[in-house]
């Protein structure tokens, strides 16, 4: 069957004021669906993430390379009069507006949604901050790792007789930029029958408490919060990392059929009519004993024998980056590919996760230089002429490439 070939959000226009994680990874997800993201930058030195400390690629941080594919760049001071005028322009042309400021920020410029959707009443805004447009905290920033701590996810990572431990990738901004892709495509749905816009309200805050599911529902179904169980399961026995004879080897046995196939590929059939780990809750009673037979099995063999033994299981080693990245299957996914910059070369980056039959989800766009499209956009979608660009740039108020 012939694919349509059309992005799936081809036509759409964002103008995007968000900076380091959940608001870029969102309008990177946007830009590879095939919306034009027209990125506003502070003209001196742009996205916080373009100076970050650690490896570069030529001109650009690793961390602005992660987040910022698919974009145009803007250098625009909305400080100004000027370039907030400037910014009512573009918004003539665009359908969405996403901003990561502290609550109040966009207001003092004259742009937020209350001041803004009188005149662009199909206007979907969305608006993520640490803890949200209300509430007690709501004056506050705030970054991933604090979120963690505050949400109580971090009480629940880390060795049981340890101290608690923050995860070191972005979890809540990850989260939330998944949320916001979601809650604007939904707003964009409804605005199809509705002919308006609307206000999103994305607060990291709430992502991370949404985000303990399970967990969350442990302690609002007991009134105690669950133990915090290393590389184990709170309920789920044997689900740990186990020590073969060349590394580490983890395994997630969640139910009980799954108990049964395991206790027979690794020999032991008859650990399934024993008494301790009859049950799901027998298992995790008599976690340690369990664990330790398991252990001294594991240990007599490589994690690569051990996989063949265990395909059919839900068991995987515990790989390094590189291991990972470099993998097999990592290639055969294509997750991993490499763009073009003018400016730096060839690069790898970590490609999108969609994979849709009609519609392609892919950009060729690689994140831009600071200000790279300036011109272009005033031009093109502000209406701007030559003099009136000229005049900008003269100010200050725009940068160029």
């Amino acid at each position: 069957m012939a694919v349509s070939g059309r992005p799936p959000l081809e036509g759409i226009r964002v103008l995007d004021f968000s900076r380091i994680i959940a608001g870029p990874n969102c309008t990177q997800t946007l830009a590879d669906m095939g919306a034009e993201v027209i990125k506003i930058e502070d003209p001196d030195g742009g996205d916080d993430t373009r100076r970050n400390s650690g490896p570069r690629v030529g001109v650009h941080s690793h961390f602005f390379l992660a987040f910022n594919r698919g974009k145009k760049s803007v250098a625009l001071d909305i400080g100004t009069a000027d370039g907030q005028a400037i910014v009512r322009r573009l918004l003539a042309r665009c359908d969405v507006l996403i901003e990561n400021f502290r609550p109040g920020v966009m207001k003092r410029f004259g742009l937020d949604y209350d001041s803004l959707s009188a005149a662009f009443p199909k206007l979907v805004y969305l608006s993520v901050s640490a803890y949200g447009q209300t509430g007690p905290l709501s004056d506050r920033p705030g970054f991933d790792p604090v979120l963690q701590a505050e949400s109580g996810m971090m009480s629940l990572t880390g060795e049981p007789d340890g101290q608690p431990m923050r995860h070191p990738l972005s979890l809540i901004d990850t989260l939330t930029s998944a949320h916001a892709s979601t809650a604007i495509l939904a707003a964009l749905y409804a605005r199809r029958d509705t002919g308006r816009g609307q206000r999103i309200d994305l607060a990291l805050y709430d992502v991370a408490l949404a985000a303990l599911g399970n967990a969350g529902l442990y302690y609002l179904s007991s009134g105690e919060s669950p133990p915090r169980s290393g590389n184990t399961h709170m309920t789920s026995t044997p689900t740990a990392a186990f020590t073969c004879a060349d590394g580490l080897l983890y395994m997630a046995v969640s139910n009980q059929k799954l108990f049964g196939q395991t206790a027979t590929a690794l020999g032991h059939p008859e650990w399934i009519a024993d008494s301790r780990f009859a049950t799901p809750p027998d298992r995790t009673k008599n976690r340690a004993v369990l664990l330790d037979m398991m252990n001294a099995i594991l240990a007599t063999d490589t994690r690569a024998n051990w996989m063949k033994k265990l395909r059919h299981l839900p068991a995987g080693p515990v790989r390094t980056l590189g291991e990972a990245l470099e993998s097999e299957e990592t290639r055969s996914r294509g997750i991993v590919r490499t763009m073009n910059h003018p400016a730096i070369g060839d690069f790898r980056v970590l490609d999108t996760v969609y994979r849709m039959s009609d519609t392609p989800v892919r950009t060729e766009v690689p994140p831009p230089l600071l200000g790279q499209d300036t011109v272009a956009v005033l031009r093109d979608v502000a209406g701007c002429d030559a003099a009136e660009i000229a005049a900008l740039l003269a100010k200050k108020v725009v940068v160029g490439a």
